[in-house]
């Protein structure tokens, strides 16, 4: 058999591939509800390269990524948890003035309330069925939608509603100083955090992983604008066992 040098050249670069030792960029695909993914994707993209993670960064595509962030998925696919600011899971809550006198979820009944656009678990959906179960359903007219929780809670504040949903972890430094109590707590929710792809035999996937674990919140505030409001970092996850 004649093999000139160039199909030589193909023949190892055939059996690298085969073998699993070559691998291209890590891809890491983002499941998200921002309006603009442009400085942040830049953003992240050139801290990624700082921490010698080679990655492609997609964003809301057909779940073919490496790494993908998402509210939710198959346990055993679970890289790395979203936390809170308090390294936890999040958890919903209920927040109103303490000078409204609402003491329970039922004396929120006919009146107006903050909560969010979009499909995060955290975003309303949660905190609208604690208030069913008190009896209590606000109308459309009574519901208003804001952005994020910040915007929530600034129509709480300007006394635009009685109460607006917020996150534990994310409103607790504001309570005291803004006079605010916790009407309604509920239970933490897993489920959100980076899951592995259908490969996971990249080479390059581990220090992607270490990068990512490192990143909080306060390094980069634009770069978290990808994610919820309530999103402070990540954690390996069996980091609450």
């Amino acid at each position: 058999m004649r093999v000139t040098a160039g199909g030589w050249l193909f023949v190892l670069c055939t059996s690298a591939v085969s073998a699993g030792q070559f691998s291209g960029p890590v891809r890491l695909e983002v499941h998200t509800e921002a309006r603009s993914v442009t400085v942040a994707s830049y953003r992240l993209q050139r801290y990624l390269d700082t921490q010698n993670c080679t990655a492609e960064l997609v964003f809301n595509q057909a779940g073919d990524g490496d790494l993908v962030y998402r509210q939710d998925g198959l346990a055993d696919r679970l890289k790395l948890r979203a936390v809170n600011a308090d390294g936890k899971d999040p958890v919903p809550v209920w927040v109103t003035r303490k000078t409204a006198g609402v003491r329970t979820l039922g004396e929120l009944e006919g009146r107006d309330v903050s909560l969010l656009a979009g499909t995060d678990p955290l975003s309303g959906r949660l905190a609208l069925k604690a208030l069913a179960a008190e009896g209590v359903t606000p109308k459309r007219g009574q519901r208003y939608e804001a952005g994020d929780f910040s915007s929530a809670l600034g129509l709480l504040l300007h006394n635009n509603t009685h109460a607006a949903v917020s996150e534990l972890g994310l409103v607790t430094p504001f309570l005291e100083s803004q006079g605010l109590a916790i009407t309604w707590q509920g239970e933490p929710v897993s489920g959100a955090g980076w899951y592995a792809g259908t490969d996971t035999t990249n080479p390059g996937l581990q220090p992607c992983l270490k990068a990512l674990l490192e990143l909080k919140r306060s390094d980069d505030r634009q770069i978290f604008n990808l994610f919820p409001e309530w999103v402070y970092g990540f954690a390996s996850p069996d980091s609450l066992q």
